[in-house]
């Protein structure tokens, strides 16, 4: 990453919540993951002015009301983003839940780091015009994010769930016992 592309973005991460213990090990995640994404995103526009952004470490209760109060959802999520609009300089504003994230990444056997970078630079894509809502988007966004991670050495996290999915087991033939059949889990 070039120097001109670090210094066009300025990363404010503010910690709301003391599930966040260390603070100072995912600021540095975060932000790592964000100004890769940021200079990512400016090598594929012409102006790379200067822009900043703020985060906000938070917990599943402070982000639920987040996304009630903004999106009429009343649950926890792993990250929201919430662009600027018309702002020439900042560029919005992303949450992330640590109880959600730290959930997720023990479900899908990940490093908690990896995740939390996965989720930081999916909600940055979103603050400069990312979406994921039509097929076409999802996949020029997740595209993005693998190579964004890719180059911050995180494997990619859309294989990991792809390979986890586990298929049925083929149907079995009867083996001529009496009895009720067995159930496949």
């Amino acid at each position: 990453m070039t120097r001109a592309a670090r210094s066009t973005l300025a990363v404010d991460i503010l910690v709301v919540s003391a599930r966040w213990k260390k603070a100072d090990r995912a600021k540095s995640i975060v932000r790592r993951a964000v100004t890769q994404a940021a200079a990512r995103t400016s090598a594929n526009r012409t102006s790379t002015k200067p822009a900043e952004l703020a985060i906000l470490l938070t917990d599943d209760s402070g982000i639920r009301a987040l996304n009630r109060d903004w999106r009429g959802i009343d649950k926890a999520t792993n990250v929201l983003s919430f662009p600027a609009k018309n702002a020439s300089d900042h560029l919005g504003d992303v949450v992330l839940a640590f109880e959600t994230i730290a959930r997720e990444a023990r479900s899908e056997r990940k490093p908690f780091a990896h995740h939390l970078a996965h989720l930081a630079v999916h909600g940055f894509l979103h603050l400069v015009g990312y979406d994921h809502e039509r097929s076409k988007d999802a996949v020029a966004m997740e595209r993005t994010e693998r190579e964004i991670l890719c180059e911050l050495a995180i494997p990619d996290p859309y294989r990991a769930a792809v390979a986890k999915v586990r298929l049925a087991p083929p149907a079995r033939k009867p083996s001529g016992r009496a009895g009720k059949p067995r159930r496949h889990a």
